[in-house]
């Protein structure tokens, strides 16, 4: 996972006085970040999940003691949403470590590990 987690607040806000604000990522930060930051999640959006899909006004939904996340936006407007998104320009990769990486890496409540390497119970 990259190490990209972590998203300043932008300088707008800052300037406005805003000192902390929800931040939710596929990725993965350092310990020296702070804040309210919801990392890993997943299905990540390289791979068609729903944070690929958020928009600028979007309600997220979200309560740390359910552990839950939802981004609140209509079925029709989330398949408008996919349908509108163009496939990656690659294409999916054929061989080599690309290759591995699409097809054998799990998720992140998974471990981001190749599924061959771990254990069976």
């Amino acid at each position: 996972m990259p190490e990209a987690g972590y998203l300043p607040i932008p300088k707008k806000l800052a300037r406005a006085g805003v000192k902390d604000m929800l931040r939710i990522s596929n990725a993965r930060m350092s310990g020296t970040a702070f804040g309210t930051i919801v990392l890993h999640v997943s299905p990540d959006a390289a791979s068609g999940g729903p944070l690929s899909f958020v928009e600028t006004g979007d309600v997220i939904a979200l309560s740390v003691r359910d552990r839950s996340i939802e981004l609140r936006v209509a079925a029709d407007e989330l398949q408008r949403r996919k349908a509108a998104t163009a496939p990656a320009a690659a294409g999916p990769a054929k061989r080599g470590y690309d290759w591995l990486y699409s097809e054998f890496v799990t998720q992140a409540e998974s471990g981001c590990d190749f599924r061959f390497l771990q254990g069976s119970g």
